[in-house]
């Protein structure tokens, strides 16, 4: 790090390089309330990209992010908070003529949380150019992350497929599969687009409605067998209260090459929950620094779906993102209760 900020050397190679949404969580100081009677509120860094850049610098991960804002003060409040979490904003650029996005949310535990995007006439994150991208860097990072958002505009959806062919599935090569029906004419039309995406990754990860649009199937096995025929060799399907499906494709001693080895379903993780919004973010930056750990596929979901229960107790998403200590505290409190409830 340089001395006197938390920004990252110019010569540093990232662990986890996310690429896509970046924005401003106004976000209310009143729960259960709507909107139109809130009176105050907390301004947080926000975006699925730039939340997983920070759940992953939270475990010690050299993070950085590609993406863009507005050339306005919330843009300057973002490059502030990036680097206030420790992640890297070299790769983070103004667009002068667009607004930096703001997403408001309306809070009603325990699991309806409304958002309100305010990305008009359009996000500067949608702008990212496919000759602007740095590919030394994105062929570099041990884990490259990516979104379903990114592909549902130009230029943006170039620049997400020519850094992915780039990459040529070094390493860790994600696709968070993050449906936004807001944001794409159609289910049919995402479902086309993360098509073109799926075999240039090596994992995939999102909840049942996510894989639906992925490849036309709900059913979590049924899901990850078809994100597999597409090309993954990391399926993770959330499933709410069900837990997480995992399942990952083996090879050689391991198990018979192009067939599951491994399949795992963990259960959720009980907390009175205060806003779910960061779970899934939190979740994602887990499971980058569990990967990079080389753990078993099991106890990367049960760290996962630890750190996302944590971020659901807290009101923010980033700046709830918990650190490895908190983590693993709480594992080891379930721990011990399961074993007395035996």
């Amino acid at each position: 790090m340089d001395a006197d900020t938390n920004r990252p050397s110019e010569t540093s190679v990232a662990e986890v390089l996310t690429m896509g949404r970046l924005g401003v969580d106004i976000y209310p100081l009143q729960t259960g309330v709507s909107l139109r009677k809130v009176e105050t509120f907390g301004k947080y860094l926000g975006g699925t990209a730039a939340n997983v850049a920070v759940a992953a610098a939270r475990y010690g991960r050299r993070s950085a992010l590609i993406s863009r804002t507005g050339a306005d003060p919330f843009g300057e409040y973002l490059h502030d908070a990036l680097r206030g979490f420790g992640v890297d904003d070299r790769h983070v650029t103004p667009v002068t003529s667009l607004p930096t996005p703001v997403t408001f949310c309306e809070i009603f535990p325990p699991d309806d949380f409304p958002l309100y995007f305010y990305r008009l006439p359009k996000a500067p994150d949608l702008e990212i150019y496919p000759e602007e991208l740095d590919l030394d860097a994105i062929r570099a990072a041990d884990v490259f992350w990516v979104t379903g958002t990114g592909l549902s505009a130009e230029p943006s959806r170039e620049a997400t497929l020519h850094a992915l062919r780039a990459r040529g599935k070094r390493g860790i090569t994600v696709l968070d599969l993050d449906y936004r029906p807001m944001f794409w004419a159609s289910r049919e039309e995402a479902r086309a687009r993360y098509q073109e995406a799926l075999p240039h990754v090596t994992v995939a990860v999102g909840n049942q409605d996510e894989c639906d649009t992925a490849v036309g199937i709900r059913d979590p096995h049924q899901a990850a067998k078809a994100l597999h025929a597409a090309g993954i060799e990391l399926a993770v399907v959330k499933q709410g209260p069900k837990g997480v499906l995992a399942s990952r494709l083996g090879s050689g001693a391991s198990g018979t090459a192009g067939q599951p080895a491994t399949e795992v379903t963990v259960p959720p993780v009980p907390v009175d929950v205060v806003n779910g919004l960061g779970a899934g973010d939190a979740f994602g930056g887990a499971l980058c620094h569990g990967l990079l750990a080389g753990w078993p596929l099991e106890q990367i979901m049960r760290f996962a779906n630890t750190a996302g229960a944590i971020v659901a107790s807290r009101l923010a998403c980033a700046d709830a993102m918990p650190t490895l200590d908190e983590v693993e505290a709480l594992m080891n409190t379930g721990l011990e209760e399961a074993v007395r409830a035996r």
